[in-house]
């Protein structure tokens, strides 16, 4: 079916795939998507941009996903929605190929961050090993190569970008029958859909294996292990969430292009393809949901964000300095004599946001830290905030 069919003419009601009312519903729906995955995906760039505590090397590949999601939401859901509007497919073929290789590329670029991740959980949990910013660098230029490779093949000769059967967007001609088109459709599904599940099963399978080993070890049950179970169980849970939505999102669209690859033409309609299309570009949306809900470190810098005058004053109040005629300083803390009298003597004090040490040459002299009058003994007081 070539893109250009309908292209710049207005078309009758009886050439349209869909309804008018269709056609509505269908722009409202993606429009909606790409509006949500653009502002969510742009709120974790800007959070990881502004706050450093959250630049770490497991939360830049979290970037790496919001990146080509929020690509997606600018390029690839834009054509798709015009085409909504209009009725129909109304670019040129070029257009129809730049649409068809960027859908391509960033959906493969998500899965493919997903199966780093966790392996990135596994070699942590399994193997006791944390990865570096290196690491990481390595592993995002490793994905896109990896994407753009299976995505110019098709610019190449191994098949090709074309409208797809709803003529609302462009992807792979999987309905050629032709042995060449055919295989790449086959390798392309196994390198780039069957492969990274593989790995995710296979790793969180582990990590959860690893996990209930500890658990049933007696003598790890300290405090500190137990917390590190937690927030590790925490992390795999966030990150397993996220990998289930995608497949969720991207499973029927990859069985109905099976479907059209390798069963009969009649066998998927407009209407059967559309649906699994839409479905598989929501999942530009919920990723950054998940973050916030479920990581506490983008919940607080999310709220430290939209109130950030709330900040500024919470963070004046913790560095105004002791004031000690309003906050009088209990001292709970006071250590014994050691033989010598001229030793110092130590008071441990505390206040509501710091802690003072109080040191003075007299043994059982009492300390009165409002008293502006002169005091024969020397008194040192040092203040020292909590981190």
């Amino acid at each position: 079916m070539s893109p250009s069919n309908g292209t710049g003419t207005e078309r009758d009601e009886g050439q349209f795939v869909f309804s008018l009312g269709t056609y509505k519903l269908l722009a409202f729906s993606i429009g909606t998507i790409g509006a949500f995955g653009f502002c969510n995906n742009a709120l974790v760039l800007v959070l990881f941009c502004r706050f450093r505590r959250l630049r770490t090397p497991t939360n830049l590949l979290l970037v790496n996903i919001s990146l080509s999601d929020l690509l997606v939401s600018l390029i690839g859901i834009n054509f798709t929605f015009a085409s909504c509007v209009k009725g129909g497919w109304i670019w040129s073929p070029a257009t129809c190929v730049w649409d068809g290789f960027s859908n391509s590329l960033f959906g493969i670029v998500s899965i493919m961050t997903l199966a780093a991740l966790a392996y990135e959980r596994y070699i942590r949990v399994v193997h006791a090993q944390v990865v570096d910013f290196p690491w990481a660098w390595r592993a995002i230029a490793h994905i896109w190569l990896y994407s753009l490779a299976w995505t110019g093949a098709p610019l190449l000769g191994w098949n090709r970008y074309t409208l797809e059967i709803h003529q609302l967007g462009c992807s792979l001609d999987w309905a050629s029958k032709d042995p060449n088109d055919a295989s790449f459709i086959l390798f392309f599904l196994l390198a780039c859909f069957f492969v990274p599940v593989g790995v995710m099963i296979y790793c969180y399978g582990n990590i959860l294996y690893t996990v209930q080993m500890l658990r049933s070890i007696q003598d790890l049950q300290t405090v500190q292990i137990i917390k590190i179970l937690r927030y590790e169980k925490k992390v795999a849970v966030m990150f397993l969430l996220m990998i289930s939505c995608f497949l969720v999102c991207w499973t029927p669209y990859a069985v109905v292009s099976m479907m059209e690859a390798f069963g009969r033409n009649s066998m998927v309609s407009p209407t059967l393809a559309i649906i699994p299309s839409f479905f598989a570009k929501s999942s530009t949306a919920y990723n950054p949901l998940i973050y916030v809900f479920m990581s506490r470190k983008f919940r607080h810098c999310l709220l430290q964000l939209l109130c950030s005058r709330l900040s500024w004053l919470q963070r004046s109040l913790k560095e105004r300095p002791l004031a000690p005629a309003q906050r009088p300083i209990r001292p709970i803390v006071v250590s014994s004599t050691c033989g010598s009298r001229d030793r110092p003597k130590k008071r441990v004090t505390f206040s509501s946001s710091s802690i003072v040490f109080i040191i003075t040459s007299d043994d059982f002299r009492h300390l009165d830290v409002t008293s502006k009058s002169g005091s024969s003994s020397e008194v040192n007081v040092i203040q020292v905030r909590p981190l």
